[in-house]
């Protein structure tokens, strides 16, 4: 008497299906008895739908939704890399397998689009890490510092009407070790606007002002500003978009947007002498996922250009950096004439910094006013 035989596809759901349930429903008990659950929290959820593409979501919904597939015909038939996307591993690429294994790789998303003196896969841009509430609570300021670059202010100018450039800083806690008096061995934070990014922006506004350029520079505290909201410090650029959106409304004369920083490398890195005087050098930081990345990459590499002419070594180049290591859009996508720029490092002080500062406006306002006339020409 023979046996009954099992039907085929019986037999494929026996041997696929079951052990993905059997995994399925271990993962999940796996989550929820014990600490992992932790991680599945919203900002961890929000961060892998930055990372996947935008059409990832629709591509799988078609499956299943016929009239999706009929109306984005042109979406969803695009090829992804699964492997890719799934484990974030690039075959072609080395550095994306070993990312996650060897500390300080995982930066090797930041692509270099153009290399100044120096810079290569070892002198990466180094993103700050938070800081704590004794950091921003126990600073003391080093005044003997700030008298160095005290300048006597010269008499108000008559204001300039028409504001063209929108000063802000995404990160308004960056500040510089030589203007804080703390033994704390993390990088430097504070909130007082003397000692961190507000201070290069105001000298920012200073220098193209006193060159007959409007700006508008935004001084808000986003320290302050994200507690406020209950927001944490992985949405700064969310809440600096706000304070974007809300000047371009109110001022149709903006065009260019400026999001000032400071990177965490030592000294060595970020500090060159030209013609005997110590710069702190700059970098511009283009974001891959901005609708607009064309055009602001090409304005950052022009102005990066002129820079070197005339001042040999103080860029440190042009970066570029995708949702996967970053913002990714940097508020980029709100004119096509938006840089978010790092000035110096945490080790430099103002004198280096101002240095930095006049150079650039000199070479800005050059820029700006050759570009001013390029579009009243066309």
């Amino acid at each position: 008497m023979h046996k009954k035989r099992i039907p085929k596809s019986m037999r494929l759901i026996i041997k696929y299906t079951l052990p993905m349930i059997i995994a399925l429903y271990l993962i999940i008990t796996l989550i929820t008895s014990t600490g992992l659950k932790e991680y599945f929290v919203s900002p961890f959820i929000y961060s892998i739908s930055k990372a996947a593409p935008k059409e990832t979501a629709l591509f799988i919904m078609a499956q299943e939704m016929t009239p999706l597939r009929v109306h984005y015909s042109d979406k969803v038939t695009k090829q992804f890399d699964w492997m890719e996307m799934v484990t974030d591993v690039d075959v072609g690429d080395i550095r994306s397998l070993l990312g996650r294994e060897i500390p300080g790789l995982e930066r090797y998303h930041t692509e270099i689009a153009i290399a100044g003196q120096g810079t290569d896969l070892s002198t990466l841009p180094i993103e700050s890490p938070p800081p704590t509430e004794e950091q921003l609570q126990n600073q003391e300021v080093n005044q003997s510092q700030l008298e160095l670059t005290e300048e006597e202010d010269p008499p108000p100018k008559k204001e300039i009407p028409k504001k063209s450039v929108y000063i802000y800083q995404s990160h308004s806690w960056e500040a510089f070790k030589p203007l804080i008096k703390s033994d704390l061995p993390q990088d430097a934070s504070s909130t007082n606007e003397k000692v961190n990014v507000i201070a290069v922006g105001a000298k920012l506004k200073k220098e193209l002002e006193s060159r007959g350029i409007g700006v508008k520079h935004n001084k808000t505290n986003v320290t302050k500003g994200l507690k406020k909201k209950n927001w944490d410090y992985t949405q700064s650029y969310d809440f600096s978009r706000g304070l974007v959106q809300k000047a371009l409304s109110q001022n149709e004369s903006l065009s260019y947007l400026i999001d000032i920083h400071r990177d965490s490398q030592p000294r060595s890195v970020t500090t060159t002498t030209i013609n005997g005087k110590d710069y702190a050098r700059l970098f511009f930081v283009v974001g891959k996922a901005s609708e607009k990345f064309g055009r602001n990459l090409e304005v950052a590499k022009e102005i990066n250009a002129a820079l070197e002419q005339k001042y040999p070594g103080i860029s440190r180049g042009v970066f570029v950096k995708s949702k996967l290591e970053g913002n990714g859009v940097y508020n980029q996508d709100l004119t096509n004439r938006a840089m978010l720029l790092e000035f110096g490092g945490v080790e430099n002080n103002l004198n280096e910094l101002y240095n930095s500062i006049e150079a650039f406006a000199e070479v800005f306002s050059t820029y700006y006013r050759e570009d001013a006339e390029k579009v009243n020409a066309n």
